[in-house]
């Protein structure tokens, strides 16, 4: 369906990673038929943190569900979706792996080249659109988290790690990622260059969504692009990494991380913005007009409902 006031399908370039990029991509491969996912690489926990110790490859965990999220919903995307996210039961030495994990580190192996490989499992899946890693080199998660061991609540620590970072139990202060000089991939800046939309979260904030303005040439193409800048903010906090976030925080972390970053939009829920003022006003301070629309799933309130964030999409969108 294309965009009003377009004369073809926009070119849409989403960022993040797990199952807040997986909504999104949802939402907008009902909008538009150029859409290329730019997927964090920085997981180190399960299945993913598995094969990426052993093997020495990008973990492969939210590469693979941003694929499933562009299977087709004819028998062939529904088969393959359900295929590449099968993960087999505990107990043998598959126990807890993803299908789809192993099979894009198999064409990782078979290609020697990560770009390559997520393009020939995309090509098998019939995917509507493209995946790209964020970097093509594995990422690790740093912090200084405020009260990380509940024994010393005013210590301040540094925290190494996707999974520790996540489910810290204090107060992030900030984040970067190491290696410091790692490169950005090389086709997701070509992809944010000629976008006609980017779209930021929605997503855990500081592991998912955050470290795509940490790599130096990918947060300069985001700063530069033409293209109409897009934040989707999240419906609750996530236990952990932003335990008693407000929505004006999710923009403002992303303010002092980035103050050159200018976003047109921000999408947000008025169901879950209890603080309308307060939001507008950081809206204001990125230079953003901020969109309420009704984003949430009605059977559970704390996910986004991809058909309705395709309907904001298409209404924000210009």
């Amino acid at each position: 369906m294309p965009i009003a006031g377009l004369s073809s399908d926009p070119a849409i370039v989403a960022l993040g990673g797990g199952h807040g990029l997986s909504a999104s991509l949802r939402a907008l491969r009902r909008v538009t038929n150029r859409l290329t996912a730019i997927v964090g690489v920085a997981d180190d926990g399960g299945s993913s943190g598995r094969l990426r110790s052993e093997f020495k490859v990008l973990p492969p965990g939210d590469l693979r569900m941003a694929l499933a999220a562009l299977c087709g919903d004819d028998s062939w995307g529904r088969t393959w979706e359900k295929v590449v996210q099968h993960r087999f039961p505990e107990g043998g030495d598959l126990g807890g792996h993803a299908l789809g994990n192993l099979l894009i580190t198999a064409l990782w192996q078979s290609t020697h080249d990560a770009v390559e490989g997520l393009d020939w499992v995309g090509a098998l899946l019939e995917a509507q659109g493209r995946v790209l890693p964020l970097s093509e080199t594995p990422l690790d998660i740093v912090a200084r988290i405020h009260g990380h061991n509940p024994k010393f609540p005013d210590e301040v620590v540094q925290v190494r790690g996707q999974v520790e970072v996540a489910t810290t139990q204090g107060r992030v202060l900030d984040v970067w990622v190491e290696p410091t000089d790692a490169p950005a991939c090389a086709e997701a800046i070509v992809a944010i260059g000629n976008a006609d939309a980017v779209v930021l979260g929605p997503g855990s904030w500081f592991t998912s969504v955050m470290p795509h303005l940490l790599i130096p040439a990918q947060r300069q193409a985001l700063i530069e692009t033409p293209a109409q800048r897009i934040l989707v903010v999240n419906l609750l906090p996530q236990v952990g990494e932003t335990t008693g976030f407000q929505p004006e925080e999710y923009v403002r972390v992303l303010r002092d991380s980035t103050p050159d970053l200018r976003i047109d939009v921000v999408l947000a829920d008025p169901a879950h913005v209890p603080d309308i003022a307060a939001l507008i006003a950081e809206c204001e301070h990125i230079g953003a007009e901020l969109a309420l629309l009704p984003l949430a799933s009605t059977k559970d309130p704390s996910v986004h409902d991809p058909r309705r964030l395709s309907v904001a999409f298409d209404t924000v969108l210009r």
